[in-house]
């Protein structure tokens, strides 16, 4: 095997600059230098992005910068040991000792534990006090050389180990010390997925701890044993990605934190854990749902109701989706057969006609008046989908009855998707109440399937029955009265303030609102009134501007992105040609700043363009592959092709004449997560 760190990939005691940037920049070039990297700024700008995502500081005057990069050749360590320190963002000040960790993206087994098995080297108080007395860069080498020959550090305390002994005997006799389990994982698994596994065993075993670790890196992982997932008393995640196989977990209490934090502060996550397993109340893994996960965290974060309320907001819509989608597809699919006329009689031809008793025009007419009624009936559970999904967000299982009860009740009542929002907030928080009551043991097997359901339907739906749902249903006729009414000037200004919306957070919040206002106008178009069609085309055409300009852009000028988004923009293009915005995410959570106003610049323009053109769309997803729903299609390909290429050109604009020095930002670790 290729030795992975040379005398040539050694500096002693350097000024390589005041900042992380020119330090990782002089370190990628010495790899390259040395003929293990094919470019050097393909390397600096994948390490770089690395660490501006979380920095790679740790205690003791350590930094370990690293990265996975189509540029390496081979897996390679280069070493600075700098005079004066630079501050990679480690809590206790800056850091003399670098090691630049560079690794092919399709680096062997053997070498990516090699790499993880430095990283956990500097970690040991020793071994980093014999790098700072070195004198020479062979002994550099041969420090580094020996580390990786020794045998690799268990990132699990055995069951049998002494840690556990010694705490029962400090606990009393008879006492069962605390048993504890986690799991580290960081986006590259290379180094900080193992340096916090071997912080958390440590700081464990000083306290007299069983504590055993699951290392989701990419040198491979073993999961661990079920029988000690079962018998722990409570579970750490320090992890920056998702965790694999979070269910196996269920029902123990839970420590979140980024993995960064298991090094910076392993014994403070030990001790949460232990006070997590001797709190009834503490947050703990939930037994199903994404979304409740996303709740879960949400709170153990300490996030603001206003935060709750948007991922409430977003979950519902996120379910209601599959509704809209294929409904609004399945309508578009029966009108190219049946003709608009097909939804006047499609209720009776489904009913009295069949395969061997087709009507006057033939098969055609039969089978879209199917289609037409089956994307009629899904598109009917638009507004009852949200609000049971909202609630759902809120209060977990028992929630959604209600919510959809009252989300029905908004739709029976006119109140369209405003009226579901309201419904499905009111469902939620009064089951969410309703489940924290104090009630007798024999009770609380009821509560779910029955008192809550009940009692919080009573509450949503009375309400919006007896004060609410007119009111609502009032402002929702009204509201689509007057976008209905919108032509010439005041149409454009309705597709320019649609497509902004559409942009500005790539799937979040604001483009979610955009997107369920124009569906839930959808059924209400026809042929004498296609301002709802109209809309409809404008959000769908202003969405798939960001990723596809984001992917023109690193055509056009690669070398302002780094790596990992140029391929990210080979992706781009196909998610923007289906109508999926958040195409564009990886690009915006690099460079919002420049990329956000860009992006909003170029849906502006095309959803100006749609409304003014007046395109229209029947089908509610699918992008450029409905084709067949859109109306003057001619123009909804210009509008997206004249909103693409302004976008590119205006993000390549403000990355070459409007870049300030990137700093290194360092995450913040909320004080329970």
């Amino acid at each position: 095997m290729t030795q992975l760190i040379t005398t040539e990939l050694v500096e002693l005691d350097q000024n390589l600059g005041t900042s992380p940037e020119d330090v990782i920049r002089h370190l990628a070039s010495k790899v390259a230098a040395a003929g293990r990297a094919s470019e050097v700024e393909g390397l600096f700008a994948d390490a770089f992005a690395r660490e501006q995502k979380t920095a790679t500081g740790i205690p003791g005057g350590i930094a370990i910068p690293h990265c996975r990069s189509a540029a390496v050749i081979e897996p390679t360590l280069a070493m600075a040991r700098l005079n004066p320190k630079v501050d990679f963002g480690a809590k206790d000040g800056p850091a003399d000792l670098i090691f630049f960790i560079a690794a092919p993206e399709g680096a062997d087994q053997e070498h990516l534990k090699l790499l993880s098995k430095l990283a956990r080297s500097l970690i040991k108080k020793d071994f980093t006090a014999a790098l700072r007395a070195a004198s020479s860069r062979e002994e550099i080498v041969e420090l580094v050389d020996g580390a990786l020959a020794d045998k690799p550090a268990t990132h699990a305390a055995p069951a049998s180990s002494d840690a556990p002994a010694d705490a029962a005997a400090a606990a009393g006799a008879g006492a069962r010390p605390k048993r504890l389990v986690a799991v580290t994982a960081c986006p590259t698994g290379i180094a900080h997925t193992y340096m916090a596994a071997d912080s958390l065993v440590a700081a464990a075993q000083e306290m007299g701890v069983d504590l055993q670790v699951e290392t989701q890196g990419s040198s491979g992982a073993k999961p661990l044993d079920p029988a000690v997932i079962a018998a722990a008393d409570a579970v750490i995640f320090a992890v920056d990605v998702d965790v694999r196989g979070k269910e196996r977990f269920a029902g123990k209490p839970v420590i979140n934190a980024p993995v960064k934090r298991g090094i910076d502060e392993p014994a403070k996550m030990v001790q949460e854990a232990l006070a997590a397993a001797d709190n009834p109340n503490a947050r703990r893994v939930p037994h199903f749902g994404a979304e409740e996960q996303a709740e879960n965290e949400a709170t153990e974060k300490g996030e603001h109701i206003g935060q709750k309320l948007k991922k409430a907001l977003l979950t519902g819509v996120s379910y209601m989706i599959p509704f809209v989608a294929g409904g609004g597809l399945l309508i578009a699919l029966g009108f190219l057969l049946g003709g608009y006329d097909i939804t006047g009689v499609a209720d009776k031809m489904v009913v009295q006609n069949n395969f061997g008793n087709l009507p006057e025009g033939g098969l055609a007419i039969y089978l879209g008046a199917v289609l037409f009624k089956i994307g009629a009936l899904s598109m009917g559970f638009l507004v009852p989908a949200l609000a049971g999904y909202i609630a759902y967000a809120i209060a977990d299982r028992p929630g959604i009855a209600p919510g959809f009860v009252a989300g029905a009740v908004a739709g029976f009542m006119g109140a369209g998707f405003l009226g579901g929002i309201v419904g499905g907030l009111l469902a939620g928080y009064m089951a969410h109440l309703i489940g924290t009551w104090q009630v007798p043991r024999w009770l609380r097997g009821l509560m779910p399937v029955v008192i809550i359901p009940l009692l919080a339907s009573i509450f949503a739906s009375g309400l919006m029955f007896l004060l609410l749902g007119g009111p609502i249903a009032g402002l929702t006729a009204a509201l689509n009265s007057w976008l209905s009414g919108m032509t010439g000037a005041s149409a454009v200004v309705l597709g320019i303030i649609l497509g902004l919306m559409m942009c500005f957070d790539l799937g979040g919040p604001v483009n979610k609102v955009a997107y369920a206002f124009a569906v839930a106008g959808l059924s209400a178009g026809s042929a004498a009134n296609q301002a709802p069609w109209q809309i409809m085309a404008t959000v769908m055409a202003a969405g798939m501007v960001p990723p596809l300009a984001m992917a023109l852009a690193t055509v056009l000028d690669k070398k302002l992105f780094s790596l990992a988004e140029r391929e990210n923009g080979k992706a781009a293009w196909l998610l923007g040609a289906s109508f999926i915005s958040e195409g564009a995410i990886p690009f915006a959570a690099a460079d919002p700043l420049r990329v956000i106003p860009a992006s909003m610049v170029g849906g502006a323009l095309t959803g100006a363009l749609c409304m003014a053109t007046g395109v229209t769309s029947q089908a509610p997803h699918g992008g450029i592959f409905v084709f067949f729903a859109i109306g003057n299609l001619v123009m909804f390909v210009v509008a997206i092709l004249a909103g693409t290429v302004v976008s590119a050109l205006a993000v390549i604009a403000l990355k070459r004449w409007a870049a300030a020095k990137p700093t290194v930002t360092v995450e913040s670790v909320p004080a329970t997560v």
